[in-house]
């Protein structure tokens, strides 16, 4: 039976303590990591399309760097990405009333910018969706993270 072994990045020990989750559990050579969002280490949710998009990667990037791992060794990345009304003052407005009727993620390509950052040698695969909500008010977006690390 492989071992699990439970990644708790400093700064994301009330997550485990309070909320009953872990930030990464890792069982053989295989990473796999909860949902990360734009909040900080006071769990208060960033201000900013970009800056929320920075500061989720950064927390998948504290739970990599908890295991010994890097982007390069994400070999799946699934995100969801807030739609519509629950954006609050985020929200993208229609060029025009076709625009409108066309399902679309906001922000799309402002992610992908910052998304490129990140990962800069191996791309992961990558499921994205449009969603009505996230966990809290204010986050925009999710990222859940697979990884494979050298043995």
């Amino acid at each position: 039976m492989k071992t699990r072994e439970v990644i708790i990045p400093p700064g994301m020990e009330v997550l485990y303590e309070k909320y009953h989750y872990c930030p990464g559990i890792k069982v053989g050579n295989t990473l796999y990591i909860s949902g990360q969002v734009g909040r900080d280490e006071n769990l208060q949710v960033v201000e900013g399309t970009e800056a929320q998009f920075v500061q989720t990667f950064e927390n998948v990037k504290k739970v990599l760097t908890a295991a010994g791992a890097t982007f390069d060794d994400v070999v799946e990345m699934i995100t969801y990405h807030v739609t519509g009304v629950n954006l609050g003052n985020l929200q993208v407005q229609p060029a025009n009333a076709s625009e409108q009727q066309q399902f679309t993620i906001p922000h799309l390509p402002l992610f992908m910018q910052v998304k490129d950052r990140y990962f800069t040698n191996n791309f992961p695969t990558w499921t994205g969706f449009g969603i009505s909500a996230l966990s809290t008010p204010g986050l925009i977006v999710e990222i859940k993270c697979t990884a494979i690390l050298e043995n």
